[in-house]
């Protein structure tokens, strides 16, 4: 099996939409604010600086995340990870965290924050596993499934 990951292609929005959708529909609800920018990811990541990637087997989409400015924050959220169910279990999210974190280096970010819940255990332990930490939720946090913030710095070795 080898797994490729690439950027962006409009190509594949349906499959982003798609595979986020499945995996919050199955653990959550889908919020306004998700489906907003889920259908829309040009508009709401893309076009504001932001930056999406697929992992591939063969031609099929497999997996994805996001990245996401947050100027505000002097950051990146690095948002809408998902695996399909179908291949979960192959460490798919293993090697997207892993290039996520090699991406945001080369484009010299200065640090990474994520929002989850605790409910996600296996997400957690992963983003444990890369050295995120955890830090305080703010209280506008931009989610309601939201019980965890993290954060990685980049100026790590």
């Amino acid at each position: 099996m080898t797994l490729n990951i690439i950027p962006f292609d409009s190509k594949y929005s349906k499959d982003f939409y798609n595979l986020n959708i499945e995996w919050l529909e199955a653990f959550f609800e889908v919020e306004p604010f998700d489906r907003e920018v889920l259908s829309n990811p040009e508009k709401y990541i893309i076009n504001q600086g932001g930056s999406i990637f697929f992992a591939k087997i063969n031609n099929t989409v497999v997996g994805t995340y996001a990245l996401m400015p947050l100027p505000k924050q002097d950051a990146f959220e690095l948002t809408k990870m998902a695996v399909s169910p179908k291949h979960r279990g192959l460490k798919i999210g293993q090697q997207l965290l892993d290039h996520c974190i090699t991406y945001a280096k080369q484009e010299q970010f200065n640090r990474l924050l994520l929002y989850s819940s605790r409910k996600l255990e296996n997400a957690i332990y992963l983003y444990r596993k890369f050295d995120f930490v955890e830090i305080n939720v703010e209280n506008n946090c931009p989610y309601k499934r939201c019980d965890i913030k993290m954060e990685y710095f980049l100026d790590k070795p």
